[in-house]
């Protein structure tokens, strides 16, 4: 298996998508002799030709409008915005019309466009440039949202949201362009399936994305302490685990969820509701959620105190109430 970068296996699925359907074509700002800003699209031009993987204006709006065009006449776009929140002024073209098309021709038209988006912090960078922009499309009927934590999905993960006939926003974490792993392209588990990436019996964090790798150095912080603590990677928001996610909270009675995100109306606070509809008969304590501050993204010497951390995660581990017992007595499992 090869050992490839985060950012290499995206570019590996990018090559592997355009050999296989002639129908793909990649575009966006830089994304062509230059490779990308994080060099995702690196070579694509020069191996594919620039009809297939080309540089556009500096106009999100005018990017996703052309890729509507393209994929309603039988194409498979694959989009680049450059930076979380550089797509807000392509925002509109997202919610009136890319997560609209099938419902509004009734079927009659899809769009299967995937729009690739640098998200998140960690990189220093400054404001507009570490946006965690999930809830905005998790709230969006008629589209998927799919966050990869690691290299292999995100080459699978990738795969998988071209070849679906629906649109995809497919978030990529930044911190976690240049990590590496094992790359087994043929192996991998499809978008709306989560994943246990540690097991554990007295607690579970849930995560998605760049805050998979804090709730897994947060857990092993946890077993110095006594706790032994399951992660569950989401992979995909939208559509949500419920089974895998409900499957583990009702072992351990009790659940944290991390976001990078502010806090207030997030993702976090949907899975902190599903949760507790769920499995509040097998609750020992409140389930508890670490998220960003309800701020504007901060300068880059604060980023680390914004940030979820190990330590505001111990500390909410700590609020798990260990001296009490749930009574599942009425618990159900619907």
């Amino acid at each position: 298996m090869p050992v490839l970068t985060m950012a290499q296996a995206l570019n590996t699925a990018l090559r592997d998508a355009l050999a296989a359907d002639e129908n793909v074509v990649v575009f966006g700002e830089d994304v062509g002799a230059l490779g990308g800003v994080f060099r995702v699209t690196d070579g694509l031009t020069r191996d594919f030709g620039d009809d297939r993987c080309f540089d556009t204006p500096l106009a999100e709006s005018g990017i996703i409008g052309f890729a509507i065009g393209m994929a309603m006449s039988g194409f498979k776009p694959v989009v680049e915005m450059q930076f979380d929140a550089f797509a807000y002024p392509a925002f509109e073209q997202i919610v009136s019309h890319v997560a609209k098309i099938r419902n509004r021709t009734k079927g009659a038209l899809s769009v299967p466009i995937v729009i690739r988006i640098p998200f998140a912090g960690g990189i220093g960078g400054v404001e507009h440039h570490c946006d965690s922009s999930e809830g905005y499309y998790a709230h969006t009927p008629g589209l998927k949202v799919v966050a990869p934590s690691t290299v292999e999905d995100a080459y699978t993960l990738l795969r998988e949201a071209i070849d679906d006939p629906d649109p995809v926003i497919f978030l990529e974490p930044k911190r976690l362009y240049f990590s590496r792993a094992d790359v087994d392209v043929a192996v991998g588990a499809p978008i709306g399936q989560a994943a246990v990436r540690r097991p554990g019996r007295d607690a579970t964090i849930v995560a998605y994305g760049p805050s998979v790798t804090v709730a897994l150095e947060s857990a092993v912080a946890a077993a110095a302490e006594g706790h032994d603590i399951e992660v569950i990677d989401l992979r995909s928001i939208v559509p949500f685990d419920d089974e895998t996610v409900m499957a583990s909270v009702r072992k351990t009675g009790r659940c944290i969820v991390i976001q990078e995100a502010q806090g207030f109306a997030g993702v976090g606070a949907e899975i902190a509701a599903r949760v507790q509809e769920r499995c509040f008969h097998y609750l020992h304590a409140p389930v508890l959620r670490v998220s960003g501050f309800d701020i504007p993204y901060p300068a880059p010497k604060l980023e680390r105190l914004h940030l979820p951390s190990v330590d505001r995660v111990l500390d909410c581990v700590d609020r798990l109430q260990w001296n009490d017992s749930a009574d599942t007595r009425w618990a159900v499992t619907a």
